[in-house]
């Protein structure tokens, strides 16, 4: 369970969000809809622990009943993807991967077989020598997700992640994070623009 209350931000000293209140049970999704500016992105900044110097806050954050408001980005365990699908070019897709593979995985043996096991479930088996210059916009949003979800997160943050892709990979790449994210009991927290991008029994929040 993922809960947030009495969130207020400021920027520069002037009031961006009040009192934002929200929970997300496991699987489930709370969408943040409104205009550009409006402090969705900035929320997720903070959620993540990566305010900018710009922005105070204020409120609570509890992931599965640890309090999250102090800690550092690393100790949260809280995923994120953005708008890119954001692989490091210099990297074949196993080692993009295995950078994201949990620290408590010993032995690159061991790390090895995790990233073939998590490819081959997503339907990319043998993907992991290739060159991320050679992936689809498809294969790339989908290993996107796979390195956030390899670290595995307690909650995953959604910056509109579907927006640049064109309609029908859009729809295919929807079905995809849901179904990932509803297995492995994840509360999610997205921001989009679009409504056809809110999953069923989604709550929603305008800012």
């Amino acid at each position: 369970m993922l809960s947030v209350r009495n969130c207020s931000i400021l920027r520069d000293g002037k009031p961006l969000l009040e009192n934002i209140s929200f929970d997300v049970p496991p699987g489930g999704v709370v969408t943040l809809m409104g205009p550009s500016g409006a402090g969705k992105s900035t929320f997720l900044n903070w959620t993540i622990g990566d305010l900018p110097a710009a922005f105070t806050a204020d409120g609570t954050l509890e992931l599965n009943q640890r309090r999250l408001e102090s800690l550092p980005v690393e100790q949260r365990r809280i995923g994120m993807l953005f708008q890119d699908a954001l692989l490091f070019p210099h990297l074949d897709v196993g080692q993009n991967l295995l950078m994201a593979a949990p620290a408590n995985i010993k032995g690159r043996s061991q790390r090895q077989r995790l990233v073939a096991e998590v490819l081959k479930n997503a339907g990319l088996a043998n993907y992991e020598r290739r060159d991320p210059a050679t992936l689809s916009g498809g294969e790339r949003a989908r290993i996107s997700v796979l390195r956030a979800l390899v670290a595995e997160p307690e909650a995953l943050l959604l910056d509109e992640p579907f927006s640049r892709l064109d309609l029908p990979l859009r729809q295919n790449f929807r079905e995809f994070v849901w179904q990932k994210t509803h297995q492995l009991g994840l509360p999610v927290v997205m921001v989009t623009h679009d409504e056809q991008d809110i999953p069923a029994g989604s709550q929603v929040i305008w800012l």
